[in-house]
Formats: C-alpha cells, sequence, structure tokens
C-alpha cells in the first residue's frame, strides 16, 4: 500500500488535507497552547472587572493581595504557552515546508521527466516560496482556533453580564468575516497570477545566466536583458496589485474591527450609565472591547493566509500530480553490454540500425546536427520508447523493458551541454565519491593542466554553472565526469568542441585508451576522434550510408572526406 507521504497528491487541496493529516499532534498540542494564551489573554480583562467589583465591595488587603496573585498566575500562563505554542508550531511548519520542498525536487529530479511545460526558474519558486506558504497552513488552523476560542469566551463573558453585550459580539464577528471572506478569494487570485509571474521572472533568469557567455559574444545581451526587464515588471506590477488588494484587505478589517469595539464600549457604557451593569462589569467590558481587536484581528485575517496556502499548494500540484512522459519498464537487469538500435525512426531520425559489440568502441559521423541531437535522446532517455518507432536494446533487452534505474546503472549519455555544479573539480569529476578512476579519468580529457594550474589540485572551488572556468574546462570536466562514471556503454555526444586540435588528439588517445575493452559509442565529426574508433558510421539524411574505418572512408568516401577534414 502506498503511504501519504509518497502517493501521488491529486489536486491542491489534497495537498494541504495531506499537511494537516500529517502534522495533527503538532497542530491539537499548538491548539491547546495558543488556546490557553488566547484564554489567558481574555480572562485578564474579566479578572481586572473582577477585581474592581470585589475590591469595591470589600476593601480588603487579603483579597487584593490575592487578585494580584491571580493575575501573576494569568500572564504567566499567557507568557508560557505562547512561547512553547509558537515553538511547536513554527517547527511543524519549518518540518513540513522542508518535506514539500524535497518532495517537488524529487519529482523534478525522477530519472523519467514529466511534462509539466515549467522551467527550473519556475520548479525553484515552486520548491521554496510555494512551499513555504503551503506549510503556514499548518500554522493558520491552531491560530484560527484559538482566537474563536477568545471572541467565544468574550461573547460568553460579556453575555453573562448583559446578553445585549454578548449578541454584539457574536454578530459584529459573523458581519466581519462574511465580508472579508469574500474579499480573500480576489486575494487568492491575485497571489495565483503573482505567483506565475514571478515564476516566469525566475525562469527567465535563469535562461539569462545559462545563455550570459553566448549572448555577450554576438551582442545579444542586452535585448535578453531587456525581455527579462518586461517579465521582471510584469511580476512587479501584479505584485503591487497584491499589495494593494491585501492592504485594502487589513484596512477593511482593522477598521470593522474597531468599529465593533467602538460598540461594544459604546453600548457597555450606555448600559452602566443606566445601572445595568455594575462598574467592574462596565470595566470588564471596555477591557475586553479593546482587547477583542487582537484575535479578531487575526481571526480575520486567517481567510487570507488560507486563501494564498491554497494557491501555493495548486502551483505545486502542477509539478507533482503531472505523470511521468512515459511508464517504464521492472526489468533490472540486463545480459552484456552491447547496444544495439533497431529500425529506429524519431524527427531527422529514419530506420536507423546498427549495433555495437561488447567492448568495441564505435564512432558516429552525424552530418545533420540535428541527427546527431536526436539520436543522442533517444538513447538518453529523453524520448520516451512508445513515442518513437523501432527498438533500442542494451545487453540484448529493449528500453522499454528495463527499469530506469537498470538503464542508468549500464548506459550512460553525456550531454552535449553537461550542467556543472558549484564545489570543487573533485565533487564535479566524482560527485558519489566512489569512483576508483578518478585520476585516469582526469588524464584522458586532458583536465590535468586545470588541476596543475591550481594549488588546491582537484580540491580547486568551482562556481555555478562553472562561472570560473572557460568554455574548453567544462566540456573536459564534464568528460572526466562521464568516464569516471565507468559504465558498462558510454555515448559521447561531441566531447571536443570547445578544445585545440593538439587537445583533441591527446583527448581522443586517452578516452580510447581509458575505456578499452569497454563498450563506447562516440557522436562526432572530429577526426581525432573518428580515426581512434574501431570503425565509423556515417549518418546521412536519418539512414546509416556507410560504415568503415576513418582512414577506409577518407580514401574511398569524398563527402566523408570534405565533411571530416579540417
Amino acid at each position: 500500500m502506498t503511504s501519504p507521504d509518497t502517493q501521488r497528491p491529486r489536486g491542491g487541496s489534497d495537498i494541504l488535507r495531506t499537511a494537516l493529516r500529517r502534522n495533527v499532534g503538532a497542530m491539537a498540542w499548538g491548539t491547546v497552547l495558543m488556546g490557553l494564551y488566547q484564554a489567558g489573554e481574555t480572562a485578564f480583562p474579566i479578572a481586572l472587572g473582577l477585581i474592581v467589583e470585589h475590591t469595591m465591595r470589600h476593601r480588603s488587603l487579603g483579597a487584593l493581595g490575592l487578585s494580584v496573585a491571580a493575575l501573576a498566575v494569568i500572564i504567566t500562563t499567557v507568557s508560557l504557552s505562547w512561547r512553547f505554542g509558537m515553538r511547536i508550531l513554527q517547527k511543524a511548519n519549518t518540518t513540513e515546508a522542508h518535506r514539500w520542498r524535497v518532495r517537488v525536487a524529487g519529482a523534478e529530479l525522477q530519472p523519467v521527466a514529466r511534462d509539466t511545460d515549467l522551467k527550473s526558474g519556475e520548479v525553484l519558486t515552486i520548491a521554496t516560496e510555494d512551499a513555504d506558504q503551503t506549510a503556514d497552513i499548518i500554522e493558520v488552523v491552531p491560530l484560527l482556533i484559538s482566537s474563536l476560542v477568545a471572541v467565544l469566551i468574550a461573547a460568553v463573558a460579556l453575555g453573562l453580564a448583559d446578553l445585549r453585550l454578548g449578541l454584539l459580539v457574536i454578530v459584529g464577528t459573523v458581519g466581519i468575516l462574511s465580508v472579508l471572506s469574500v474579499m480573500s478569494r480576489r486575494i487568492g487570485s491575485s497571489t495565483r497570477e503573482q505567483q506565475a509571474r514571478v515564476a516566469r521572472a525566475g525562469a527567465k533568469v535563469a535562461d539569462l545566466i545559462t545563455g550570459l557567455r553566448p549572448l555577450h559574444g554576438f551582442g545579444g545581451n542586452h535585448a535578453a536583458f531587456r525581455a527579462y526587464r518586461r517579465v521582471s515588471t510584469d511580476a512587479k506590477q501584479q505584485s503591487v496589485t497584491v499589495a494593494r488588494v491585501g492592504g485594502v484587505y487589513a484596512g477593511t478589517a482593522l477598521a470593522l474591527n474597531a468599529v465593533l469595539a467602538a460598540a461594544v464600549t459604546l453600548t457597555a457604557g450606555w448600559l452602566a450609565f443606566e445601572g445595568r451593569i455594575s462598574m467592574g462589569e462596565l470595566v470588564m467590558a471596555v477591557g475586553l472591547a479593546q482587547f477583542i481587536m487582537e484575535p479578531l484581528k487575526l481571526f480575520s485575517e486567517m481567510p487570507k493566509y488560507v486563501m494564498i496556502a491554497r494557491a501555493s499548494a495548486e502551483r505545486m500540484a502542477l509539478v507533482l500530480t503531472t505523470p511521468p512522459v512515459t511508464t517504464p519498464g521492472r526489468e533490472r537487469q540486463a545480459e552484456g553490454a552491447d547496444l544495439e538500435v533497431d529500425c529506429v525512426r524519431h524527427g531527422t531520425l529514419r530506420k536507423v540500425r546498427f549495433r555495437v559489440s561488447a567492448g568495441e568502441f564505435v564512432a558516429v559521423a552525424a552530418y545533420q546536427p540535428r541527427a546527431a541531437a536526436d539520436l543522442a535522446a533517444v538513447l538518453a532517455l529523453n524520448v520516451p520508447p512508445d513515442a518513437y518507432e523501432g527498438t533500442v536494446r542494451v545487453g540484448g533487452r529493449d528500453l522499454a523493458d528495463l527499469a530506469v534505474e537498470a538503464v542508468r546503472e549500464r548506459l550512460l549519455v553525456n550531454p552535449y551541454d553537461g550542467e556543472i555544479f558549484a564545489g570543487t573539480l573533485r565533487s564535479n569529476i566524482d560527485p558519489t565519491g566512489t569512483s576508483r578512476i578518478v585520476s585516469e579519468s582526469v588524464q584522458a580529457s586532458m583536465l590535468t593542466d586545470v588541476v596543475a594550474l591550481h594549488r588546491e589540485g582537484l580540491d580547486h572551488a568551482v562556481r555555478d554553472r562553472g562561472a570560473n572556468l572557460s568554455g574548453g574546462q567544462r566540456q573536459r570536466l564534464s568528460l572526466a565526469r562521464a568516464l569516471a562514471a565507468d559504465t558498462d556503454v558510454l555515448v559521447l555526444r561531441d566531447p571536443t568542441t570547445a578544445v585545440d586540435a593538439v587537445t583533441e588528439q591527446f583527448i581522443a588517445r586517452g578516452v580510447a585508451e581509458l575505456r578499452r575493452g569497454r563498450t563506447t559509442l562516440v557522436i562526432t565529426s572530429s577526426p581525432a576522434l573518428l580515426d581512434a574508433a574501431d570503425r565509423v558510421l556515417v549518418l546521412d539524411d536519418g539512414v546509416v550510408t556507410a560504415e568503415d574505418t576513418h582512414r577506409g572512408l577518407l580514401a574511398t568516401d569524398e563527402q566523408y572526406r570534405l565533411a571530416v577534414t579540417r
């Protein structure tokens, strides 16, 4: 049976219910303690009224001392219950926000992608701001209940003094909440739009940072900045709208609460003037009228926070409820380390067929860059097996039948633009810390000059996205990481496009030597890598049109010679 922590939510409401159900214990204790706090706060003006009544009637020092002791107990209860109640609720809130952040990040980091149509910047906003705002429901519910307790205690106490005072509080509270509940819906819709626009601005920033170097290269950075400014301005204008709506909401709540407090005070004064309530009851009524503004304010703000939490939960549901683009197989193991592409048709590929035997080093010379990209996407499982015709087999098993984890254990496709992460050279090459060929991978990828350049060696710090490395250094670092993984089947796509010809020669020899006896497929137009391969497949117009060694093709195929010689 699927646990509540792992089953897929059905929507924003389901996410909120899961958060509430998971924190029932903390919310119960928080509600009790915050209820004690509100009860103590309410009891203070009631106690003052009783003290005034009792002292004026008996004028006893003992009674006065007992009253002071009672006030001390009330103040202590208020202080401790607030402190421990908020500690419990905030801990639960923080923990729940962390759970949803991990859940959203985990959903996006799954080997099988989800068709969310969201960019990385949008997902980042959902995993941070929306997760935090969704978890706020953990605090909202106990505070809502405790505020209701305070209002009810005040209404009962005033009703005991005079029924009209109690009814005034109840009717006024219902009227205030009715008005504010209507206004909170506008806040919810405005907040959803604001979150969407902020997320789009975040996605634009992520795209801008990723492409900053090439943008500077051809002078497109100013146009990109203007595009971001437009998106950011839209987000700012929507934020101003949300702030304006929130300000109107807060001002309306404060005004209505003040009107109710004034009505209670004036009614109590009139009743005291008429002699229908005593002086102590008047003091109690005036004190409660002043005090009741705080729980009423808190009580009236809760619908707004509920709507914000719901809007954030619905945005999280965009990620969590979207199914994977494909349903992976369940087989856990493949026999052998051969790679076979059998009549694959996808994009520009038309009935592509070839086989790389276990331990063989094969290169694919793709005349059209789009065909190289399509082939790499199919092998990397970026295209679901049911989205293309034909079959890809690893170790004799269809990719469609294998679990994604089993494919990843056997087959690694190093992307053309592999990401570089903040950390060190070593952590980028061997993220798990388990590789036994880190030094050999550094040597084969010709990353040795980068390591030798810095006193820290492999522990040299790398900035986010490799901002302190050149394009060639980033490419060689990505290649070193692929080689250090030491998988049974390795696919490399254009691993040397950013290095000079001499370095390319050394890399070709190093990769061929390090991968000797391991299945390797390189999609490239590099003469050095093509020459290092056992055989070369020519991919032209979506099909394999020729097959031979690099030197054999140079001698017999004019089109090949023109395509790969530099």
